[in-house]
């Protein structure tokens, strides 16, 4: 079945057609036929015979439009003019800009911010480094780290191609938790030049947000900067997806009045986020788990465990199947409650979501194509939830990832734990209230007014709680004495 048109592919075509009274009509049919989907229609310009018209169509692909392009050609007397890519036009010069919060107008102004001024604010810094989260960017910056080794449904792209994805994380970072995050795009692949190179940026920064590596240097990538850091060091790819699919599932149990720890539980995906989905859900009480991926269900005497040579299997081994579960995913699915998949598209049939047990819960949360199509499972699961942004119950890392960073930020925090992973989870759940919750409601919109505010204060707690930063008062600096400017 062809993808459905769609916003991505959403282009403005201007072209020019006769001033007769079906010709517009006539246009917008063809489009209509050849399956796009118009969504805009403005007459730029018109003239006695002639009109000038913008009209603007969701498409299924590049050539989908292309295609449509060639059909209105046909229609006699259109001239077809500028074709313009709706995202490429969005992204023309980048996403993001740097501005400055104070205004340089007059030569006292100069004096102030650089210098002869500024070499005050540098000496009062080098006496006193914690004052540099007060008196410059580092209390509101987070650097998003990427090497472009596995972008989100792209995979190997290389970093200067990876930079469209780290700006549009900056601007969510932005808009959702009003935090100036910074690209950051290597050109290596070396484990530990990266971490050389992270721990080297690191002091102009608040936080950091590893982004789109690959497994498995991303978990030693990562170990290796909250260990050598005293900054939050977060991969987004595992725990921000694991924090959202906790919440999600704490609110799909509820609607089919299952507790997480009696669920048998069934994953599909033993990377990344995969990992740092079970290792939350187990911190969080889940006792049922079988973990499966494409060699079949991990267990303690599979080829790969006993040979030592895929550790993290071996740790999934130790700490999973129970009962000694082996096989398929297919095998492993019947009688489960619980599918969650991070893994490959359309690797599941309606027969194995119907083997489940009743009222089962399906996270098919495979990008752009997940585990089994979401209408299929949604005839045997009770609660289905996706990646997608066209189906209900999307699983979305912009629900948390921003709330995250800007309460560590409030907090002062060094390190990321997994009390805050489990109260950022707790508090996205708890977002969508017992009279709101339902099959197609159990994670709230990315839009929602509360989400960031909400998920940010129950990570501020979280770090103050657990005594893992000092949490210092940030003075209003306009009302310290002139003679002592940092204290």
């Amino acid at each position: 079945m062809p993808a459905a048109p769609s916003i991505a592919n959403s282009v403005t075509v201007r072209l020019e057609l006769p001033a007769r009274p079906t010709a517009v009509s006539e246009m917008t049919s063809l489009i209509e036929k050849a399956g796009g989907v118009v969504t805009g229609l403005d007459v730029t310009g018109s003239g006695q015979t002639r009109l000038r018209v913008d009209v603007t169509m969701l498409t299924r692909d590049p050539d989908h439009a292309e295609e449509i392009v060639e059909t209105v050609r046909t229609l006699d007397g259109v001239e077809i003019g500028k074709v313009s890519d709706r995202t490429f036009l969005l992204h023309l010069g980048g996403k993001l800009t740097v501005e400055s919060k104070v205004p340089i107008r007059t030569r006292d102004d100069l004096s102030l911010i650089y210098t002869p001024g500024v070499a005050r604010v540098c000496l009062a810094i080098a006496r006193n480094p914690e004052d540099a989260r007060r008196l410059t960017i580092k209390r509101n910056t987070v650097a998003v780290v990427t090497d472009g080794t596995a972008v989100l449904g792209l995979g190997d792209i290389g970093p200067l191609a990876a930079l469209p994805v780290m700006e549009g994380k900056a601007a969510l970072f932005k808009r959702f938790a009003d935090i100036d995050a910074f690209p950051i795009c290597l050109d290596t692949t070396d484990t530990e030049e990266i971490i050389r190179t992270v721990k080297a940026i690191a002091p102009g920064f608040a936080g950091i947000n590893l982004e789109d590596i690959s497994a498995p240097r991303c978990f030693e990538i990562e170990a290796r900067l909250r260990e050598e850091l005293d900054i939050p060091v977060f991969h987004d790819d595992q725990h921000g997806t694991a924090i959202v699919a906790l919440a999600a599932l704490r609110n799909a149990l509820r609607v089919v009045g299952k507790r997480l720890e009696d669920v048998r539980l069934v994953m599909s995906g033993a990377g990344a986020a995969g990992t740092a989905i079970l290792k939350l859900f187990l911190e969080a009480g889940a006792q049922h788990v079988v973990v499966a991926d494409v060699d079949g269900v991990v267990h303690r005497g599979r080829a790969d465990v006993l040979s030592g040579d895929h550790p993290n299997h071996a740790w999934i081994a130790e700490h999973t199947n129970r009962d000694g579960v082996t096989g398929t995913l297919s095998d492993a699915l019947r009688g489960a409650d619980v599918f969650l998949g991070v893994s490959a598209p359309n690797i599941l049939t309606e027969a194995d979501i119907a083997s489940m047990a009743p009222d089962s819960v399906v996270f098919a949360m495979a990008n752009p194509t997940p585990e089994i199509d979401p209408e299929l499972a949604a005839r045997h699961a009770a609660v289905v939830a996706t990646g997608r942004s066209d189906f209900a119950n999307q699983i979305n890392n912009v629900l948390v990832f921003p709330g995250v960073f800007r309460g560590l930020i409030d907090a002062a925090s060094k390190h990321v734990t997994m009390e805050v992973l489990l109260a950022a989870a707790d508090a996205l759940a708890d977002v969508v209230s017992d009279e709101e919750r339902n099959a197609t409601y159990i994670i709230p919109s990315v839009f929602h007014p509360d989400v960031s505010t909400v998920v940010a204060e129950a990570v501020r707690k979280a770090v103050l709680a657990a005594g893992t930063a000092p949490a210092p008062e940030l003075p209003d600096p306009s009302a310290r004495p002139a003679v002592d400017p940092v204290g």
